[in-house]
């Protein structure tokens, strides 16, 4: 399998390189399972922000929730929200957005009950992903936010994949290529 090397946070892994397209591929950045680099990139995440810049953090499922949580441990947050993939039973009143994201398959929505919308109401909030590449989960998560009655003060991720790279209205602490099927950068 084709890996790509790349050094975050302080930390060295090597990513697979997974296919989305005959011709794209993409670096795979996982935090489950690995405290180690959730730890560094957590705490370098804090340092990008100030913390009196933003109330709350919010991020989308699935990937970015050990690292939300572990941003929220390092900074004394007692709350932080996630975006759902789904409606769950314990969401009074559910609003969502459709969103689309180039490691899932069609459209999908993303979810916040009515009492965390309660919450975000009037407050600043900082969105947080992993990987930010098309802006699609960001877009999403922002139109959460605006729906709720909050407003985001910014958008942070451990890595900008692609383009990504290039947006001034995000913060991020390394830049992931996208790639060809030979594991050439694009």
């Amino acid at each position: 399998m084709l890996t790509y090397p790349i050094t975050v946070a302080g930390i060295h892994r090597e990513l697979p390189l997974c296919k989305i397209s005959d011709d794209l591929y993409i670096g795979a950045f996982i935090c489950f399972g690995d405290a180690e680099l959730t730890v560094a990139c957590a705490g370098e995440l804090l340092k990008l922000v100030p913390a009196d810049s933003y109330d709350y953090l919010l991020t989308a499922e699935a990937k970015s929730i050990p690292l939300i949580h572990e941003m929220a441990r390092q900074s004394g947050a007692a709350k932080y929200f996630i975006a759902r993939k789904g409606p769950k039973a314990y969401m009074p009143d559910p609003i969502f957005v459709e969103d689309e994201s180039i490691t899932t398959a069609g459209k999908q929505r993303l979810y916040l009950g009515r009492d965390d919308a309660d919450l975000i109401r009037g407050k600043r909030i900082l969105l947080v992903d992993d990987v930010i590449s098309t802006g699609g989960s960001l877009k999403a998560m922002e139109a959460l936010v605006e729906m709720a009655g909050g407003s985001v003060t910014g958008c942070i991720a451990v890595l900008a994949e692609g383009d990504a790279a290039q947006r001034s209205d995000i913060r991020f602490l390394a830049r992931l290529p996208l790639f060809n099927a030979d594991g050439t950068e694009k």
